[in-house]
């Protein structure tokens, strides 16, 4: 198989002759093989494991998006990626940076509907007017 991992602003990294691909969803991992039939699955939070025969088995975490298997090529489209630490340093990383990332959207959705909040608000008053 081909694997492409694709960031929002860069391909992340590109693989070929994948042997097999592990990837993890809200309702649990599952596997590609080859000669799986063509799917989508929408990715969760963490370790996305893929192995070839010139480098076995290699880690990537990942944060949320989505894994679309076409034939023998496989893409996954998240908003975030790491690779190259151990497996145990690559789980921590996505405990803490991945949710940190979270935290911060939250805050930002937060300041956003305020802000629109006072804009209707001010709207209203305008029209009463």
């Amino acid at each position: 198989m081909n694997l492409k991992v694709l960031l929002p602003f860069k391909v992340f990294a590109e693989k070929r002759d994948v042997l097999r691909i592990v990837a993890v969803t809200n309702e649990g991992a599952f596997g590609l093989l080859p000669r799986r039939r063509d799917c989508v699955a929408p990715l969760s939070a963490g370790i996305l494991v893929y192995e070839t025969a010139a480098e076995g088995e290699c880690y990537i975490a990942v944060d949320e998006g989505v894994l679309v298997k076409t034939g023998r090529n496989v893409q996954v489209s998240v908003r975030n990626a790491i690779t190259g630490m151990s497996l145990e340093r690559l789980r921590a990383a996505i405990e803490t940076e991945f949710e940190q990332l979270d935290e911060q959207e939250r805050k930002v959705r937060s300041v956003l509907a305020k802000m629109e909040s006072g804009l209707i608000h001010q709207l209203a008053e305008f029209h009463h007017d």
